[in-house]
């Protein structure tokens, strides 16, 4: 601690003139209090009774008494959540039908979290201040379900299911339950990690790591935010290592990392589950800027101590800021819970506390029975203290403030943002310099939103030079005009921490660009965020943050500079299989298309978009009132030519294909063969919709027909990504398959220009061709010259072709 704490002697006759001292610092079940802790409790005390917080020491003290109880009785809940499907709240022993006929749970990772989340919420009601909260591990979530249905902190669901009589048993049977409603959704208001039911909770956590990306970034400044990690997380990437870089009290309100260091993975013990590891931990925070912060994970009350001692110091840190005694990086504190994995049950510290610490199934083994009741009889509180300290822990009405289910990062809801005039051009350009424009002008029309964008490395490369002038690098030492203290781009060559940067900034406007290639590092970032979006629309909270793209670029089919690492169409396939009510896929053809859609882009909220956009100069292919119209339907019929027989249908998807796909038409036209060109900008409104969430934004069937008639069956599709993908989420447009083709990329590539990459792809427009002859019964010789029918067999020279 930063200040001289009081000695053994002070304590002792500290206890002796305050009863409520002395009973708290006895302990209550399996809690103790360490000196260390004791001396803290009793200075923390005394500040909120010196600044009016807390009328007198004494009543802190019975706050801290109640803390214990409720901690107790939250290890208790947690440990019956895995094994019974009833409890007793008198305290006798359960039998062998009490508990379940298959066990299941995270419970030594949820018992550690319980004197934590217990500490946060007591530390609310000791202030009157209700900070956030996140979790990165959340397979912990019991901690957080049993304390808030303790408390009463729950959603409309939870205490309809769980606040009435018999609801603990209601929510041990729950759990684990996997029981299902008729549409094959989870049944229970309840899971296996954070979800919308939880109250407060704003990330699943179901990704170790990401929660130590993001923490830094959410909260605004005045607001504050306890972010619990795991210590297993600390060995997923960098980029928690880098918070003091990002952190600037202008701009950013005050996080607070605290680490549960329980030592133990699934199957073994962590680095920081050895002394060496944790001392060398310490030392690595310390050299990334951080101010650690080491105490006993064991007791809730050293974690209300550690908590509000992070704010103090904290604060000094921005007040000397603001004197001139300090510069960024600030040190930040991250607090370090050393506990035992398991701490309060039977089996703490071994590996199989991870799951099911017990030697067997207490339904079927006696022992294992006897070891239940013996060590859950130690965490076991009377109804009567466990209410009397719920009611001295929920001072929320007195304290005008909001139950910790809405918290400000849970209700999150920025203003609507004013657009900017959008501006149209008709000469060659890169579609990124759309983006360039519309970001610059977006920022400058909403300077109330704080402006994020997440770049892995290049973003003059990728023709987002105005971004980069405008909004400059964040620095702590500027080395040029590009780079400032404060400056709204987060650089760092790590997708995850870039891309996160982003989805914490969920209070204002974001960009994310990357090389197409190296966005799938952002997945397991993208589908987290998308995925909890989704559960909550479908409990009838959804997100209310505003939406934004993230870009891949720099793409698959103009990256020829490179080899075949930097080509590849795995991002946008594996988004388009989420949702498309809270994920949109855009492949845009040129300037105006960009420029058109990302008003929308912009003002959905609960809603990411994925778009793919060439960064190398396109001809302007749509007209403005052409590109307003794809970006409100996905999909624009372009051109057709009324020649013989019945009309082939071209479908580009993607800028490269679009030209391809125009030349494969002026053959086509040639030889007097009708066809009809369609560029299909935002595929999956076109998929078949998996549900009625998702059918709101699939494509009218009218417009599905007047796209793709039915009349037309002679259809050929060439897209940016990988052919297979596509053809399965579109197979509705392609009823027919002996007379449909699919051509995108095969899996081929290395250093080759954009003609070269779509020849070695076969998705040429000689390729086109090639196929449109084949769906139409005709030989490919017919409108192909023999030089280039012998290139697109394979057997002659690709340069004919270009």
């Amino acid at each position: 601690m930063s200040q001289l704490l009081p000695d053994q002697t002070i304590l002792d006759q500290h206890a002796a003139e305050h009863a409520s001292f002395a009973e708290w610092r006895a302990g209550y079940g399996v809690i103790e209090h360490s000196p260390a802790t004791q001396a803290a409790v009793y200075r923390l005390a005394h500040q909120l009774q010196q600044s009016g917080v807390q009328p007198d020491v004494d009543t802190v003290y019975r706050m801290l008494i109640a803390l214990d109880r409720l901690t107790s009785a939250g290890m208790w809940l947690v440990v019956h959540m895995t094994y019974a499907k009833r409890c007793r709240p008198d305290g006798t022993a359960l039998n062998a039908e009490d508990f379940k006929r298959n066990p299941e749970g995270h419970t030594g990772g949820a018992l550690n979290m319980v004197p934590g989340y217990a500490a946060y919420l007591a530390l609310n009601n000791l202030t009157g201040n209700t900070r956030s909260w996140l979790m990165g591990q959340g397979h912990c979530v019991a901690a957080i379900d049993a304390l808030n249905i303790l408390t009463g902190n729950l959603h409309p669901e939870q205490a309809e299911r769980y606040g009435a009589d018999g609801g603990l048993d209601r929510l041990l049977k729950d759990f684990y339950g996997y029981a299902q409603q008729p549409d094959g959704r989870p049944a229970a208001p309840l899971g296996s990690h954070v979800n919308p039911y939880t109250a407060g909770g704003i990330i699943e956590g179901g990704y170790l790591g990401f929660a130590e990306l993001l923490y830094a970034h959410m909260p605004l400044p005045g607001e504050k935010l306890v972010a619990f990690l795991s210590d297993g997380a600390a060995e997923e990437q960098r980029g928690s290592d880098w918070i003091p870089r990002w952190w600037r009290a202008e701009d950013c309100g005050a996080a607070f990392p605290v680490m549960i260091a329980n030592g133990r993975r699934i199957e073994q013990r962590t680095e920081l589950g050895t002394v060496k590891g944790l001392d060398g931990f310490v030392e690595h925070l310390t050299a990334c800027g951080f101010d650690p912060i080491r105490f006993d994970g064991r007791d809730p009350a050293a974690f209300v101590c550690t908590l509000y001692e992070m704010e103090q110091r904290l604060d000094r840190r921005v007040e000397e800021l603001q004197r001139g005694l300090l510069s960024y990086p600030l040190p930040i504190p991250y607090a370090i819970a050393e506990t035992t994995k398991g701490f309060g049950f039977y089996g703490a510290g071994e590996n199989a506390a991870h799951n099911l610490p017990l030697p067997g199934n207490p339904r079927h083994d006696e022992s294992a029975r006897d070891l239940f009741n013996q060590h859950a009889g130690k965490l076991w509180v009377s109804p009567e203290h466990l209410e009397q300290s719920r009611r001295l822990l929920t001072s929320h009405a007195e304290q005008s403030r909001p139950l910790e289910r809405d918290h400000a990062l849970a209700k999150r809801h920025p203003q609507t943002p004013a657009v900017p005039e959008l501006e149209w051009i008709s000469e060659p350009a890169s579609p990124m310099l759309a983006v360039d424009r519309f970001f610059v002008k977006m920022t400058e029309a909403n300077p109330e939103l704080r402006a994020r964008v997440g770049n892995p490395d290049e973003l003059a490369s990728n023709k987002l030079g105005g971004v980069l002038r405008a909004l400059k690098h964040r620095v702590s030492e500027p080395e040029s005009d590009l780079e400032a203290v404060d400056g709204r781009i987060i650089t760092a060559l790590n997708e995850e921490a870039v891309v996160s940067a982003c989805l914490g900034n969920k209070a204002g406007l974001n960009l994310v660009a990357s090389y197409e290639a190296f966005c799938v590092k952002m997945l397991g970032a993208v589908r987290q965020e998308v995925i909890f979006a989704r559960h909550r629309k479908e409990v009838g909270r959804p997100a209310a943050w505003l939406g934004f793209p993230v870009i891949a670029t720099s793409h698959t089919w103009e990256n020829g500079k490179n080899e075949q690492s930097h080509q590849d169409t795995t991002f946008c396939e594996a988004l388009l299989g989420e949702m498309h009510d809270v994920m949109r896929v855009v492949l845009t053809a040129d300037y105006n298309s960009t420029m058109a859609v990302l008003p929308s882009i912009y003002t959905e909220r609960g809603r990411l978009s994925c778009m793919v956009i060439a960064k190398r100069d396109q001809p302007s292919r749509f007209t403005p009132e052409q590109a307003v119209q794809l970006a409100k339907e996905g999909a624009l019929m372009f051109d057709e030519h009324n020649g013989n027989g019945e009309p082939v249908l071209l479908v580009a998807c993607g800028a490269y294909q679009m030209g391809a796909m125009q030349r494969a038409a002026e053959r086509l036209s040639a030889h007097n063969v009708s066809w009809r060109l369609v560029y299909l900008q935002e595929p999956g409104r076109f998929a078949i919709p998996r549900d009625e969430l998702e059918a709101e934004y699939a494509a009218s069937e009218e417009l599905i027909q007047k796209l793709f008639p039915r009349d037309i069956t002679r259809r050929i599709m060439l897209t940016h990504m990988r052919p297979e993908v596509f053809r399965g989420h579109l197979h509705k447009l392609l009823p027919d398959p002996q007379h449909s083709r699919v051509l995108g990329y095969i899996n081929r590539g290395g250093t080759l220009d954009e003609a070269g990459m779509l020849f070695t792809n076969r998705s040429s427009w000689a390729h086109v061709v090639a196929a449109a002859a084949e769906v139409s019964g005709v030989e490919p010789a017919q409108w192909l010259e023999d030089e280039e029918l012998k290139a697109v067999q394979g057997q002659g020279s690709p340069s004919v072709l270009r």
